[in-house]
């Protein structure tokens, strides 16, 4: 499972022209999921978003998590980002979890984070998005499950 998180200032999704998702100081999360993605890999992945220190302090330092600023989430499916691009230059998206697998992994991953207590909020998984941000800093991690220890 891939995961892009960025820091920002506002970020919405757009479907059909009309606003389905929309936060304020949080993270946007590009979120893949690949076809040997796992529960284990979702739980891995939320305790380490929840955790990662990249908000400021009052000594403006990253020492700060989403959770110590009560911040905000909006999760967007995004499986482009299990793109295999190694051979020619079309990216192969057949690694990619299919919606009857990705769909309930999608699901478990947002109910877990709403275990938090901080408002999440979601696109719609398989639609045609329009994600708008401020990427505030900016601060871009990427993390990848096949990391995990």
């Amino acid at each position: 499972m891939k995961a892009v998180i960025q820091r920002v200032s506002e970020a919405s999704v757009k479907v059909d022209g009309k606003i389905v998702g929309e936060i304020n100081k949080g993270f946007l999360l590009l979120i893949g999921i690949d076809e040997n993605d796992e529960k284990t890999d979702v739980d891995w992945l939320v305790q380490k978003i929840l955790n990662l220190r990249v908000f400021s302090d009052e000594n403006d330092k990253l020492n700060l998590s989403i959770k110590d600023i009560n911040g905000e989430i909006l999760c967007i499916s995004q499986f482009t980002l299990i793109a295999d691009y190694k051979k020619g230059n079309r990216p192969s998206f057949i690694k990619a979890a299919k919606p009857d697998k990705a769909i309930p992994l999608f699901e478990y991953f947002k109910e877990e984070l709403s275990k938090s207590d901080l408002r999440i909020e979601s696109g719609i998984f398989g639609a045609d998005m329009k994600v708008s941000l401020i990427n505030d800093g900016p601060v871009t991690i990427v993390m990848d499950s096949l990391t995990k220890q």
